[in-house]
């Protein structure tokens, strides 16, 4: 048997091939990283018991560390791919006649929402405001979106508002709202949220049946982003992409765990609360 000695000029072009290798792949800091595993693992958790939470709190989490157009693509990434993983957890509770009627027309706002983000993203559009000693800034979205959580958050924390169902025939506009924006913004679960857990659908129900509307509406959005600038540099973070996504797979098996162990009077109370205080903070711009 004939042993083959790698010459010097080998070993050089391994080297250099290695060096090369290294230089191409960008190490995340520590905290960026465990910052994004944290959010998306709280996040996934809290929102497969209210119905919504994900975007909302991974998007700013995103934005510290990129432009806003690249945190919602991210975003709404880890959003479809824990939605896939969901939707195989609690397939067998869905109320497949509430995801046409709410979920189609979310389908089709999802795309004008996300239509109209391709088109706003060259315009900088915002408000900024000192609030003790911080410079901030929020935008016409962001108010409107927390204008509507607050008034929604109250149909949940009021007991005279909450006596009150919604029907079925107004989850179509439930669907409109929540689609538009989800598009536009990644704002989308809390509106979702809002409407059908006033279906008066048993807890498993109402959590299955908005994961699978979630899932149509993410989507939607994302087909249309991949062909406009949104998308751009999605790829170059492809590092953090993987460890939120693992990390909202486990928090979300986490929140199937605990799912049977609370009422929906606990999740209706979870909802409009944090409703309240993620609206405050989205209207103010601090996420």
């Amino acid at each position: 048997m004939e042993l083959k000695i790698l010459s010097c000029s080998n070993y050089e072009e391994i080297t250099n091939f290695i060096l090369i290798l290294l230089n191409k792949i960008e190490i995340i800091p520590i905290m960026e990283l465990v910052l994004i595993i944290l959010i998306a693992f709280v996040a996934s958790f809290m929102t497969f018991m209210s119905g919504f939470g994900l975007g909302t709190l991974l998007l700013p989490a995103f934005a510290l560390y990129f432009p806003i157009h690249i945190a919602i693509a991210m975003t709404a990434i880890v959003h479809l791919m824990n939605n896939i993983f969901k939707s195989f957890l609690m397939k067998k509770h869905v109320d497949w006649k509430v995801v046409l009627i709410f979920g189609i027309p979310s389908m089709i706002f999802a795309v004008i929402g996300a239509s109209l983000l391709n088109a706003l993203i060259d315009f900088d559009i915002q408000y900024t405001y000192s609030l003790f000693g911080y410079e901030l800034a929020t935008t016409p979205i962001n108010i409107t979106i927390a204008s509507l959580m607050i008034i929604f958050a109250l149909f949940d924390l009021v007991p005279r508002l909450r006596e009150i169902t919604i029907s079925k025939k107004a989850l179509p506009f439930g669907g409109v709202l929540s689609g538009f924006f989800g598009g536009l913004s990644g704002h989308q679960g809390a509106l979702r949220s809002t409407f059908l857990i006033k279906a008066e659908m048993p807890k498993e129900v109402y959590i299955a049946t908005g994961i699978i509307i979630s899932l149509m509406v993410d989507v939607s959005r994302l087909f249309i982003y991949g062909f406009g600038r949104i998308a751009a540099g999605v790829g170059e973070n492809w590092q953090l992409l993987i460890a939120a996504i693992l990390s909202a797979f486990i928090g979300a098996v986490i929140g199937k765990y605990y799912l049977k162990k609370i009422t929906i009077d606990f999740i209706r109370i979870l909802i409009g609360t944090f409703l309240i205080l993620v609206s405050i903070a989205i209207g103010l711009g601090v996420i």
